[in-house]
C-alpha cells in the first residue's frame, strides 16, 4: 500500500486499482489528490479539511465516488449528491474503497470557549493507519502508523508529544502542519523524535506530494 501525503491534513492511500483520500481540505492540491479516488474520507466540517466546492465537483464528476463523513458535512452535501455521500458515527465499521475503516473519536477538540465544538470523526484504515482529525482521541486499538497533527489552534508542542507516547504506533507522519513554519516545523519534531523516541516512536516527516510505502 502507498501513503501519498498533501499539504495541510491531507493523505492518499493506494492499493493497486483501490484509492482512499482523507481531508481534502482548501489548503490541499485538489483535483491531484482526488484523481481516479473511490472514496473520501472526512473528518470535520472545517474548510482545511474539506473543500466543498473543488469536493462536490469530483462527486459530480464521478458519480461512483463515495463520500464518508459525520452528519454535518453529509448535510451539506446531500441535497446534490444524496446517493454518494454516508453518515459514519464514532463506533461504526465500514468499507471505503475496498479499505476497511472503523471509527473513533466524536469531538473536534475545543479551539476556545467561545468557538463551537463540532463532530470530528477519526478513522482506523486498513487495521493499521489512524487519522484523528482535529483530536487527540486515543484509539482502543494498536496503531502501526498515527497521522500525527503536529500545529494547530487547538494545541500545544507537548500535547502533540503526549499523543504520540499514548497511541504508541511504531510510526508517526506529520499532517496538519501547513500553519507553521520550517523553523517550529524542525523544532516540534525534534522534540518528537527525543521524547517520544523511547517510547518505540519513530517519526518520518514527509513533505508535499512525498509517497512513501506502508
Amino acid at each position: 500500500m502507498q501513503l501519498t501525503k498533501f499539504t495541510h491534513s491531507c493523505v492518499r492511500l493506494d492499493d493497486g486499482d483501490r484509492a482512499l483520500v482523507i481531508d481534502p481540505g482548501v489548503f490541499s492540491e485538489i483535483p491531484a489528490a482526488l484523481d481516479g479516488a473511490q472514496a473520501v474520507l472526512i473528518t470535520h466540517e472545517h474548510v482545511d479539511h474539506i473543500d466543498m466546492e473543488k469536493t462536490g465537483a469530483a462527486l459530480k464528476a464521478d458519480p461512483r465516488l463515495r463520500l464518508y463523513a459525520p452528519a454535518g458535512v453529509a448535510g451539506a452535501l446531500a441535497p446534490e449528491h444524496a446517493e454518494q455521500v454516508v453518515v459514519v458515527r464514532p463506533g461504526e465499521e465500514f468499507e471505503a474503497a475496498g479499505f476497511p475503516v472503523q471509527v473513533f473519536g466524536g469531538q473536534h477538540a475545543v479551539i476556545h470557549p467561545q468557538i463551537p465544538v463540532v463532530e470530528n470523526n477519526g478513522y482506523f484504515i486498513a487495521g493499521s493507519i489512524y487519522h484523528p482529525g482535529d483530536s487527540f482521541a486515543v484509539p482502543p486499538v494498536p496503531v502501526r502508523m498515527l497521522l500525527l497533527p503536529t500545529n494547530a489552534p487547538w494545541s500545544k508542542g507537548s500535547e502533540v508529544i503526549d499523543f504520540a507516547i499514548a497511541v504508541r504506533a511504531p510510526k508517526t507522519i506529520n499532517v496538519h502542519d501547513s500553519l507553521i513554519t520550517d523553523v517550529y516545523a524542525g523544532l516540534i519534531e525534534g522534540h518528537l523524535k527525543n521524547i517520544a523516541g523511547p517510547f518505540g516512536v519513530e517519526h518520518q516527516h514527509l513533505a508535499p506530494g512525498q509517497t512513501i510505502s506502508v
